[in-house]
């Protein structure tokens, strides 16, 4: 994440132990030979050579794919979930729900927690270990028709999982802040995206392969027990990417703290206004996603009279787009910069995008590939805001903030939502409504930036050249 005082990272002259000689000259040679490796003149940390770096940017992407692929299990089966396990669209809400709801205060913990102790390696598999188990005891019980053992794995998964978003970002920060941050942010996004997608896809026909053994909750609990491999392969990536991270510092010399500044959880008490404002984006703008993925299976059968399999292919639209365009829109943000304006053109095109799938007859496709590339648009320009407000050594603590606060915001809103499905009797435009209202929310806190930037002649909506002739190496990405 950004730091208050990034030093120049330098060639290293002298090598102090003979086994490090060969990994130093070919640090070097690339840099040699590689214009990108220059160092920019925003003060980019480059922690190795480019081929390195590619390869960490590879397991860095897959660290989330067994995440979001697990996450998204129910959606892909809400009818299934409802008929094997009995179960109305408020305690179905409640499998998302309680995903959250440890995590509006673990979330932040655990940033905290990958700052000032674990660190990021040994926290990023601590926060896998975690989501593995939890994963495992969901699909438990399932096997044993056990609803409340359901309800603790999920609690347990979302520790995990959450907190490991937290890692993530941190390790994108780390290792390509500057110039390529938009485009990584993007890329993260379109893998763990594409394991929603999958999800989607696969889900259904794995569930009615194994329904020809198994029968009712048993099907259902052997389906989600052959999920947790992505888990299991992600967990894989973590060690993978820990050992590379491991061998970078020790190359580099890396110093992630030059300032020396102890990080605290009062910290967040000193973020300046836009920190605060990204914050209720995070919110107002995912509960109108998430939630509506979730209970989108229904709506598209009600509202659209569509086969299960045809609701699953429509709703996993958004993930799939997400997964082709993130890193085009972060590639372009790189590029022209404005990440405010980004911001906003996403939010206002997601409403549009709700307004045509709510009252009119337009094919839902329509819809959903707007809010896809809407929602890859808002991910690709808002998260990588957090580092340009906040100093590096915070960053952990600031990712999960936003992390905790949307969870809240997630926990509520998800719950809501599926009361107003259950007392709406399959009339989906009350929800869809609410979901609108929460997305006006996100407009006006993104109103508020542009206007507080603007103000105080901040780099938050500046173009790269701009932002660079901004700030200087000593004090980029610590909005003033």
């Amino acid at each position: 994440m950004a730091r208050e005082d990034e030093e120049r990272i330098v060639d290293n002259e002298e090598v102090s132990r003979p086994e490090e000689e060969a990994d130093q000259q070919i640090i070097s040679s690339d840099r040699r030979q590689d214009n990108e490796l220059a160092l920019p003149s925003d003060g980019c940390c480059i922690p190795s050579s480019s081929s390195h770096r590619f390869m960490a940017l590879v397991f860095m992407c897959l660290l989330g794919f067994g995440s979001y692929f697990c996450y998204d299990n129910p959606g892909a089966l809400q009818d299934v979930f409802k008929k094997d396990l009995h179960l109305t669209s408020t305690q179905f809400t409640l499998i998302y729900s309680i995903y959250s709801w440890p995590n509006v205060v673990l979330c932040f913990l655990g940033g905290f927690l990958i700052d000032r102790v674990f660190g990021i390696r040994l926290g990023t598999i601590i926060y896998m270990l975690i989501l593995l188990v939890g994963q495992v005891i969901f699909a438990s019980g399932a096997l044993l028709n056990a609803f409340w053992l359901m309800i603790l794995g999920r609690f347990i998964f979302g520790i995990g999982a959450e907190s490991l978003a937290v890692a993530q970002n941190s390790y994108a920060v780390l290792w390509f802040k500057g110039k390529e941050l938009n485009m990584v942010f993007g890329l993260q996004l379109s893998v763990a995206r594409f394991g929603s997608t999958v999800n989607f896809w696969v889900m259904q026909p794995i569930y009615n392969y194994v329904s020809k053994f198994y029968h009712d909750n048993s099907a259902l609990g052997v389906v989600l027990l052959l999920a947790t491999l992505t888990c299991v392969m992600s967990l894989i990536c973590a060690l993978i990417l820990g050992f590379m991270d491991k061998r970078a510092e020790r190359i580099l010399q890396r110093n992630n703290n030059p300032s020396g500044q102890v990080p605290k959880l009062t910290d967040i008490f000193t973020f300046k206004p836009p920190f605060w404002m990204v914050s209720i984006i995070c919110v107002a703008y995912y509960v109108a996603i998430f939630p509506f993925i979730a209970l989108g299976q229904k709506f598209f059968m009600d509202r659209f009279g569509l086969t299960p399999s045809e609701a699953n292919t429509v709703d996993s639209l958004v993930y799939l787009i997400a997964a082709v365009s993130s890193p085009i829109f972060g590639y372009i943000i790189d590029k022209v910069g404005r990440n405010v304006s980004w911001v906003f053109t996403a939010t206002l095109t997601t409403i549009g995008a709700h307004a045509l799938l709510t009252f009119t007859g337009v094919s839902p496709y329509v819809g959903m590939i707007i809010m896809g590339l809407s929602y890859s648009m808002l991910a690709a320009s808002l998260w990588p805001l957090v580092a340009l407000i906040i100093p590096e050594y915070q960053l952990g603590t600031a990712y999960g903030f936003c992390q905790s606060i949307q969870n809240l915001g997630l926990a509520v809103i998800t719950i809501l939502a599926g009361i107003i499905v259950d007392h709406s009797h399959n009339d989906h435009t009350w929800v869809q409504l609410f979901f609108m209202g929460w997305l006006t929310i996100a407009l006006i806190a993104t109103g508020v930036i542009w206007a507080y930037n603007k103000k105080q002649q901040g780099n938050l909506n500046m173009t790269p050249l701009q932002r660079a002739q901004f700030v200087s190496a000593q004090t980029y990405q610590h909005f003033e």
